[in-house]
């Protein structure tokens, strides 16, 4: 791990710290000098994320927490900032379940799924952050996803529940500026890296995701990772209210 990296002495929570993008983050916050938390519902698959960051010369402790419970969510960060004595980074991006079908060929509730949990755990890990930011008079808040640029058919309610959390990510900003905490989206536009080797027309999907770029490629793992630490480190002290766009030219901002 760096000596002397943009995040030394740093505590950074990461919720979903077990899927790709929240463990991508993980290793990068680590590798920088954070001392990493990873949340999730399966402490088995948080710990081989962990594992592999000790393993590494890291800091990475793993803590089973359910992010759509309120009381789950304030004593996992309570813990967190009573051993550590601070929380400067907050990052969630888990699985909002989002159920991909025309908009026609759903139920409500299935419309409704990625809108309801996007919103209720964004607001929950943000605020049960933000409670010890305030007090420190500093901290930044990672989101993930952005909105914006031509909707596709076919993704339910996914594209509106970006929607919604850019809402967030503006109106947080303007609420916590003021005690020194930072607000910034993540957006890649789709990343080629993230397809399963068995996914049907696989090739094709890549090829058109590559195609949908200017630099003929798409972001990597490594790539969301390196710049969310950019991101979270005093480097980007300026930085807030903003979507960092990170989609090798596919989206336009």
């Amino acid at each position: 791990m760096t000596t002397n990296g943009l995040l030394e002495n740093k505590t950074a929570l990461v919720y979903g710290g077990a899927g790709s993008i929240g463990s991508a983050m993980a290793r990068a916050f680590a590798e920088e000098g954070a001392h990493v938390f990873l949340a999730g519902r399966t402490l088995s698959t948080l710990d081989v994320v962990a594992d592999d960051i000790r393993a590494k010369g890291g800091e990475a402790t793993s803590a089973v927490v359910d992010a759509l419970d309120e009381q789950s969510v304030r004593s996992f960060v309570d813990g967190v900032a009573d051993q550590q004595g601070r929380v400067d980074i907050s990052v969630n991006v888990i699985d909002i379940g989002d159920v991909q079908r025309p908009i026609d060929d759903l139920s409500a509730e299935e419309f409704l799924q990625p809108i309801v949990t996007a919103t209720r755990t964004q607001f929950l890990t943000a605020s049960a952050a933000v409670k010890h930011m305030r007090r420190q008079g500093s901290g930044v808040i990672i989101m993930f996803g952005g909105s914006g640029g031509n909707p596709m058919t076919g993704i339910g309610g996914l594209t509106v529940a970006l929607d919604a959390v850019e809402g967030f990510r503006r109106q947080f900003s303007v609420e916590f500026g003021g005690a020194g905490i930072r607000v910034v989206t993540l957006k890649t536009g789709g990343i080629a890296e993230s397809l399963p080797a068995d996914f049907p027309g696989r090739d094709e999907l890549e090829q058109s995701l590559e195609d949908m770029t200017m630099l003929r490629r798409t972001a990597t793992f490594a790539d969301v990772g390196n710049t969310a630490a950019f991101v979270a480190s005093d480097k980007a002290a300026t930085m807030t209210a903003a979507t960092v766009n990170i989609s090798c030219g596919a989206l336009v901002d």
